[in-house]
């Protein structure tokens, strides 16, 4: 699985930033998406064709001479 990044969210401002809103908005969209395709990713390996034809090539990688 890849690096999960940590992005820090802006610092609230004591007034209301329409800028600094937008954002904080936007990051926490694009994290929600972020799961949301993970989940997605989880849940095809988990079905039953997947999950067969990843445990296959693992196999099949085990046999391989390296060097």
């Amino acid at each position: 699985m890849a690096d999960i990044k940590t992005i820090a969210l802006p610092l609230p401002s004591q007034e209301f930033d329409p800028n600094n809103e937008a954002v904080t908005r936007r990051l926490i969209e694009q994290a929600l998406e972020e799961i949301n395709i993970k989940i997605t990713l989880l849940d095809r390996m988990k079905s039953t064709t997947i999950s067969k034809a990843s445990k296959r090539h693992q196999f099949l990688l085990m046999g391989i001479k390296h060097g």
